[in-house]
């Protein structure tokens, strides 16, 4: 397979993925509709294009990376209708299965490969490449991925049929709702006793307490700084209703899940809707009654 990729969506998530794949050595082609996210990675090494079509008639292999289903399945279709050979596209997105579905069927229509595979990890891991990558579809076509995997993700897992991958994503995400909020509550309650804010980081990260999200995200609530955003609000409200609806659908109760969803509609509500998840500790903050 030949050494090069087409990378729609040059965002958070997209961008740092695109870095990274430059940085192993293979020859990145991109597109976003942000001028200077284009700005930005032309500047960082990648080949910008003006769309996913250009995209598709030069790369082998296509990664996307988009905000929105509406987004995904255009680029699909753009893509679908480049009139070019077969091509793998790595749809990336936290998307319902629905969405991804018709992505799927838009895409094997013309002819091409579509893989599910959602990433489990932050834009901050995102950077240094500290990613796992919940891939499912086709297994030859994943397994011939692999180095590409590896050039900005630490591990990849084959999951099996298309749409497991976003199965997987939706198990993991509502985890990392429930972490997010309850690293919030627990700062709040050490700083609220009179405890040191970096100091409840630091013994809570070292003991029986801590999850990955506390130590991505404590730090900044200790600081009380959410930017710059590894996962903004507005997006994760868009994530959070995936999962709600999905649970609901099969009848599953998430009775964990449910009680954090106030807790992020105050934070859209007052104003953190650009910032990083971590600005749930303004809430519960606020509600503490701490200055």
């Amino acid at each position: 397979m030949q050494n090069k990729v087409g990378v729609v969506g040059l965002g958070i998530m997209g961008g740092a993925m695109a870095r990274n794949l430059v940085a192993a050595g293979w020859q990145v082609l991109g597109h976003d509709i942000d001028a200077k996210r284009r700005a930005e990675l032309q500047g960082a090494g990648v080949a910008i294009r003006p769309d996913a079509s250009a995209l598709a008639r030069e790369a082998p292999v296509l990664l996307l990376s988009l905000p929105s289903p509406a987004a995904a399945l255009a680029t699909a279709q753009g893509i679908a209708a480049a009139g070019v050979e077969r091509r793998i596209v790595i749809e990336a997105s936290t998307l319902a299965l629905k969405d991804k579905l018709a992505i799927e069927s838009a895409l094997r229509a013309a002819g091409h490969v579509a893989l599910d595979c959602p990433v489990s990890g932050t834009g901050a891991q995102a950077v240094t490449k500290d990613l796992v990558i919940y891939a499912s579809g086709d297994s030859q076509s994943i397994e011939a991925l692999r180095p590409l995997f590896a050039g900005f993700s630490r591990a990849v897992h084959d999951v099996g049929a298309f749409g497991n991958g976003s199965r997987m994503k939706f198990v993991a995400n509502l985890l990392v709702a429930i972490h997010n909020v309850a690293s919030a509550e627990a700062m709040v309650l050490g700083v609220k006793s009179g405890l040191d804010a970096r100091q409840v980081v630091e013994l809570v990260t070292a003991g029986a307490g801590t999850s990955r999200v506390f130590e991505l995200r404590a730090p900044m609530m200790a600081a009380r700084h959410y930017q710059p955003a590894s996962m903004r609000m507005e997006i994760w409200q868009k994530d959070m209703a995936v999962i709600s609806q999905f649970a609901a659908e099969l009848g599953c109760p998430t009775p964990l899940l449910s009680a954090t969803l106030p807790i992020y509609a105050s934070a859209m509500a007052t104003g953190h809707a650009a910032d990083d998840t971590a600005a749930t500790y303004a809430v519960l903050e606020a509600m503490a009654g701490l200055q």
